[in-house]
C-alpha cells in the first residue's frame, strides 16, 4: 500500500446544530476543523477536505475542497467517494476518513487502521459504550484506491448505509479504548458542544 491521504468529512447538513458548519464551531478558542487537521495531518502524506457549497469558507485551511460527486445528499459515502476520486488522480494508494466534528480521536488513527485491515485494505475505527457493547464509527476507516469503482456502483445503486457496504468486502476493526471517555466523541449540538468544552478542560 502506497501513501494515504487524510480525507476529512465535512459535508454534512449539521442540522442538529441548527445548519452551517459544525467544523467551524470554536472549542477551547480554537476551530473543530482546526484541531482535526492538527490530529489527522502527521498522521497522514496529504490532507484534503470533503464539503459542498462555496469552498472559500473553507481558503483559509490551504487544503483542496473536494465536494461530492454523487447527487441527493448519499451522505458520508458520497464523501468517502470523492476522497478517493482525487487520492487516485493525485497517486495515492489509500484514504483515512475523519470527521470534522470530533475533535478527540486517537492520535495513532491512521497505524492502527492499517494494522487491522482486512484482505481488501478496508479498516473501520470502533469503541466499546459503558456496557461492552461494541460499536464502529465508519466515518473514521481506511479505504484503498483500488474499490472505488465498487463504490461508486454501489452509490449508484442506492447504497447508503456505510458498514453495509464494508461487510461486504470483509472491513477488519480497528478498537480504541473508550477510557477516560470515548475518543470518537462528536459534536452534533450545542449541549455535546458544552460536553466538549469540558472535555477540552480536562485534557489541558
Amino acid at each position: 500500500m502506497s501513501g494515504v491521504l487524510g480525507v476529512i468529512l465535512a459535508g454534512g447538513r449539521s442540522s442538529r446544530m441548527g445548519g452551517g458548519d459544525k467544523g467551524l464551531l470554536a472549542l477551547g478558542g480554537e476551530r473543530l476543523i482546526d484541531r482535526v487537521v492538527a490530529r489527522l495531518g502527521p498522521q497522514c502524506d496529504g490532507l484534503a477536505l470533503n464539503a459542498n457549497g462555496d469552498p472559500g469558507r473553507f481558503a483559509d485551511l490551504g487544503l483542496p475542497v473536494l465536494p461530492d460527486s454523487v447527487g441527493g445528499f448519499a451522505g458520508p459515502l458520497a464523501g468517502v467517494l470523492a476522497g478517493l476520486d482525487h487520492a487516485a488522480g493525485a497517486g495515492y494508494g489509500s484514504i483515512v476518513t475523519a470527521a470534522a466534528d470530533t475533535p478527540f480521536f486517537p492520535a495513532d488513527l491512521v497505524a492502527r487502521l492499517r494494522a487491522a485491515a482486512g484482505p481488501e485494505e478496508l479498516a473501520l475505527a470502533a469503541s466499546r459504550d459503558g456496557e461492552g457493547q461494541l460499536w464502529r464509527h465508519p466515518t473514521f476507516g481506511l479505504w484503498p484506491v483500488a474499490l472505488r469503482e465498487d463504490l461508486r456502483a454501489a452509490l449508484e445503486g442506492g447504497l447508503r448505509k456505510i458498514v453495509a457496504w464494508t461487510d461486504s468486502h470483509g472491513a477488519g476493526t480497528a478498537e480504541f479504548a473508550s477510557t477516560p471517555f470515548d475518543p470518537f466523541f462528536n459534536v452534533n449540538t450545542p449541549e455535546e458542544l458544552a460536553q466538549a468544552e469540558t472535555l477540552q478542560e480536562a485534557l489541558t
